[in-house]
């Protein structure tokens, strides 16, 4: 008779970490992109506990690797005799303490006495071919951008043939490595299929509440504006200098809130995205002054289902003007015009921006306007998450002519996993200054152009 043991006795999840189990239990490959001192660890080590003594097939095995096996015997090898530590004092029926747990120190592997005798060995990838033909059940790659790039491809993926085995790839960005790729993979993978093999999650130090909010503000305050980025709100493009709308700034955005007061005045605008079925999603985003308000998705719409929600948008928000993607969208204004809709002006991407000397085209000119008006004080939907990555994604150059040149939309959809929908339906909201229409110059005929409230 095989005694009864607690398992996990010793741990309490949080938040983060039981989201994280919960996508295990439901996808083969999880790539987990983390804060430093969320859990990751923790998490990872008793996921490798739990899968081991559950697992119903004989000799099961299981491997958490670090970059170096110093590193992963420094980070895990503790973690891992803590969490078993109820298995060393096991109660037996006849009353006598035993434990159910071989502890190897010299090959960090720790071996489960049950009838499967499935065991758990920390490894280091500094030296993978010690891993080379042998199977896997399960495998976690901590910090996974350290890493050589074919330890996955050339030697982790043939071990999980035989077995169906998993993988959790988890680490904290460094730049756009391996483990970046890996996550562009998953988050477009997820994206397609939500129910596949892959699944992403980002877990930004000041969305998860592990670290209190005034050590975090410390931590802010003490740390360069790139590496905290990087380290505490998981920006992978923290390192680079080509990024047009930083993080930080769509962060600072988000923090901020105008009263109807605040705004009373400024031009009410709408900026119109359309997708036309496919994976994209057709975007109305709303905009008033500084005040940028939650966006109205809608997915697989024909043109026509398309303009008759924008026109129900027209009616409820008043709008002084409607900008709309040209590209996607010619039967979306040619239907609202049919309509008799006013003041609904079509914006073409590639054409000719107002400041021509200082953009290539006009999608430039657009997210250049919109990067001006963040630091002027903008205003952003506080938890709208997807905004934030497709804001703080794109990256830009300068042409012969010393013009800025932004990231092509498909590049970004290629990085991205899906397309930055949402930020350039908020980004046509710039297309051109406005004036709301009971300016007293509109009413009574006046010269005068309106010009928005910031200065560029």
């Amino acid at each position: 008779m095989q005694p009864k043991i607690k398992i996990n006795s010793l741990y309490n999840e949080r938040g983060p970490q039981t989201e994280l189990r919960r996508a295990m239990d439901e996808h083969r490959f999880c790539v987990l992109v983390t804060h430093r001192q969320m859990g990751k660890t923790v998490a990872a080590v008793n996921e490798l506990i739990d899968r081991a003594i559950s697992n119903p097939l004989p000799g099961g095995r299981y491997f958490y690797i670090a970059p170096q096996l110093k590193q992963a015997k420094l980070i895990a090898w503790d973690y891992l005799k803590h969490y078993i530590s109820p298995f060393q004092a096991v109660q037996t029926p006849d009353g006598k303490t035993r434990s159910a747990v071989i502890i190897n120190e010299s090959e960090l592997k720790v071996t489960f006495k049950t009838k499967n005798a499935p065991y758990i060995r920390i490894l280091g990838a500094d030296n993978p071919d010690a891993l080379r033909g042998t199977y896997a059940d399960g495998v976690v790659l901590d910090e996974y951008g350290d890493m050589k790039p074919n330890v996955f491809t050339e030697i982790i993926r043939p071990m999980l043939l035989s077995r169906n085995g998993w993988v959790l790839f988890a680490g904290t960005p460094k730049g756009q490595n391996q483990f970046y790729n890996t996550f562009q993979l998953a988050s477009k993978s997820f994206h397609e299929n939500p129910k596949g093999d892959w699944w992403c999650g980002v877990y930004r130090a000041d969305k998860t509440q592990v670290i209190p909010e005034e050590e975090l503000n410390k931590i802010k305050n003490d740390t360069p504006a790139n590496i905290f980025r990087q380290e505490y709100l998981c920006d992978f493009t923290a390192s680079a200098d080509n990024v047009l709308i930083p993080i930080d700034l769509v962060l600072e955005a988000q923090q901020r809130i105008y009263g109807m007061d605040a705004v009373n005045g400024a031009p009410r605008v709408l900026g119109v995205d359309p997708a036309r079925f496919g994976d994209d999603k057709s975007i109305i985003y709303f905009r008033q002054g500084l005040q940028a308000f939650d966006p109205f998705v809608f997915e697989k719409l024909d043109n026509m289902a398309f303009a008759a929600r924008v026109a129900e948008k027209i009616e409820e928000l008043h709008p002084d003007a409607v900008f709309i993607d040209a590209g996607n969208g010619a039967g979306v204004i040619d239907r609202l015009r049919q309509l008799n809709y006013r003041n609904i002006v079509e914006v073409p991407f590639g054409g000719k921006p107002n400041k021509a000397g200082q953009y290539l085209n006009k999608r430039a000119e657009l997210w250049g306007e919109l990067r001006d008006w963040l630091k002027a004080g903008g205003a952003l939907p506080k938890n709208d998450t997807d905004l934030v990555t497709d804001l703080s994604t794109p990256v830009y150059d300068f042409d012969n002519a010393n013009r800025l040149r932004l990231e092509s939309k498909e590049h970004i959809k290629e990085r991205l996993g899906r397309s930055p929908d949402r930020a350039d339906a908020l980004a046509l909201t710039f297309a051109a200054p406005v004036r709301p229409q009971n300016d007293p110059a509109v009413r009574y005929g006046q010269s005068r152009t309106y010009e928005m409230e910031y200065e560029l």
